[in-house]
């Protein structure tokens, strides 16, 4: 049976965690919020190597296991030690080829949305796509950005520019390649594993995405096992998580993380 939607949460090397038990426990909440979808017809892949421990699953969530070699330049401390081209290229050929392993495996889908292993997701996605299951896809203009702990959610009116889990495409317009060793090196690095090219990408085939309606995802900030390490965003009402950062901007709001909140980002 054709899937709605299929989140495809790639999962790096465990030889590139620094904890991967703490690895376990992000990427727990991750799924939890994927699997509360309200809507009927989703499925998640997670993309792993061989080898890795991963966390209870539940229903609906599929593992492809992989052979992929670590990235060497996977820590950003490499970035003084290589060029800057090439410490992200590193990068993008690591996501990337994990994230066509599991559109590939995926099957027959709808659309397909790309999740890092940290981040939320809204529990209306599923729904909203089964009811528009014709529509070019959609990227997430509007979306929050969370410190881990924090009881407060700030929303981001550029969120596509900040968050990989930002956009989500009909599955016949990537029109993947029948395998990994015929994908080109841009498909993977660039259309596969760069979220700031995506929305660019579909408009220039003339296939553009449109502004999903609502707020879809959550970015966390903070987290130490992120490929990003983007600091904590400090409370607004005189906490002391951290310092806002350049990389976030200046343009959020803080909203008060409530159950309604919890219930549709964190599937609790």
């Amino acid at each position: 049976m054709k899937s709605v939607l299929a989140f495809i949460i790639p999962v790096r090397h465990q030889d590139n965690a620094r904890d991967w038990r703490r690895v376990k426990e992000i990427l727990t909440q991750t799924v939890r919020s994927v699997a509360a979808q309200e809507g009927e017809g989703w499925k998640a892949v997670i993309v792993a190597n061989h080898g890795a421990d991963l966390p209870p699953l539940p229903r609906g969530v599929e593992v492809k296991w992989v052979d992929f070699a670590p990235n060497a330049l996977h820590e950003k401390d490499n970035l003084e030690k290589v060029r800057k081209g090439k410490f992200w290229r590193a990068f993008r050929l690591s996501k990337g080829r994990r994230v066509l392993a599991g559109m590939l495996h995926a099957g027959d889908v709808g659309h397909f949305m790309i999740v890092d292993d940290d981040d939320f997701v809204s529990r209306k996605l599923t729904s909203f796509v089964a009811h528009n299951s014709n529509s070019n896809g959609w990227v997430i203009r509007d979306g929050y950005v969370w410190s881990e702990g924090s009881r407060f959610l700030f929303s981001h009116p550029d969120f596509s520019a900040l968050c990989g889990s930002s956009h989500i495409v009909r599955a016949d317009l990537y029109k993947l390649p029948p395998s990994l060793d015929e994908a080109s090196e841009f498909f993977i690095t660039r259309v596969l594993a760069s979220h700031r090219f995506t929305r660019r990408y579909f408009d220039r085939k003339g296939t553009p995405l449109a502004p999903l309606p609502f707020p879809g995802a959550i970015y966390r900030v903070g987290n130490t096992q992120s490929h990003s390490r983007v600091p904590a965003i400090a409370e607004p009402l005189g906490g002391s998580l951290g310092q806002p950062v350049d990389y976030i901007g200046r343009a959020i709001q803080p909203h008060a993380l409530t159950e309604d909140l919890r219930a549709e980002f964190f599937g609790e």
